[in-house]
């Protein structure tokens, strides 16, 4: 399927798995050569209606079935004879916690219940856990550190983001596996782009107040976006950067600019191709994320 992109220059692969699953990865996470990973798209699943065809919400009021099939089908995708019992889910409040997964977790989010709530981020040092989150307009964050063979996965909506779940996240890699934030490899998934994601100026100001901004640029439609987190319109309203900022909270936690890569790909442009809140409502299923480390 053709898809629409933010820029020239082609920075998430597509692909599609012989089980007719689309799904989405980033170059320089495989190229860590250390673990398997992807963003899911609504291409390929068992979910029926809008919440076809691959939707990974079991609280949206799908078929619990359909969705299990997603997961298995995504397993499949991740290799080495994955299966439900190896994903493990967020419970996501749009919180910046992060929870350290251990082989007790697993399975949890899928064929076993939750039993922790509040937790949007995810780190783990163990082989074969898949760490899942859940998107459709919010962007993923994956941390991959190839020296200690650590991963890292979490959720950041403007939430997330005003409060800096992505230095969370690295900081809890750094106390629990002593990673290095230099030898972080850091992307930033598909999401709403800045030309999309209108907010109010309550939304706006908490982002202009924590990021200590002094100058908020004139938003100029499909204009040069880089450097800027947050632009202003008139009548009072805003364009908020996810991506932009994530980009500015991961630098301030040590990661490397080069080490990070951002999407090209927003989930409110590709409405057909992805999952969007701010284009169906509730009328939808949901997209994932998932890490795991070989």
């Amino acid at each position: 399927m053709n898809i629409v992109r933010k820029g020239t220059t082609q920075v998430v692969q597509q692909n599609k798995h012989e089980n007719e699953m689309e799904y989405l990865t980033f170059p320089s996470i495989t190229a860590t050569g250390i673990v398997s990973h992807a963003f899911s798209t609504r291409i390929g699943g068992a979910s029926k209606g809008y919440f076809g065809e691959a939707n990974y919400s079991f609280t949206r009021g799908d078929v619990r079935e359909d969705v299990e099939e997603n997961y298995r089908r995504m397993a499949q995708i991740l290799g080495y004879g994955r299966s439900l019992e190896h994903f493990v889910t967020t419970f996501q409040t749009h919180t910046s916690n992060v929870r350290v997964i251990t082989a007790d977790d697993m399975g949890k989010g899928v064929i076993k219940e939750r039993d922790y709530v509040d937790v949007d981020g995810m780190i783990t040092n163990i082989p074969g856990i898949i760490l899942t989150t859940f998107h459709a307009d919010c962007p993923p964050i994956y941390f991959v550190d190839p020296v200690k063979r650590a991963i890292g996965l979490s959720h950041s909506g403007w939430k997330g983001t005003v409060s800096r779940i992505g230095r969370s996240t690295v900081e809890a890699m750094t106390r629990e596996y002593g990673s290095n934030p230099s030898d972080i490899i850091c992307a930033v998934g598909p999401s709403i782009c800045v030309d999309c994601y209108e907010v109010s100026s309550d939304v706006a100001d908490k982002f202009i107040d924590e990021f200590g901004i002094k100058d908020v640029p004139e938003y100029i439609p499909d204009g040069d976006s880089a450097g800027h987190i947050v632009y202003r319109k008139s009548g009072g309203k805003y364009q908020l950067n996810l991506w932009e900022a994530i980009r500015h909270t991961l630098i301030e936690a040590g990661v490397k600019p080069e080490n990070i890569e951002i999407t090209d790909i927003c989930t409110h442009c590709n409405p057909d191709y992805l999952f969007s809140h701010r284009t169906a409502g509730e009328k939808r299923g949901n997209l994932a994320a998932f890490l795991v480390l070989n």
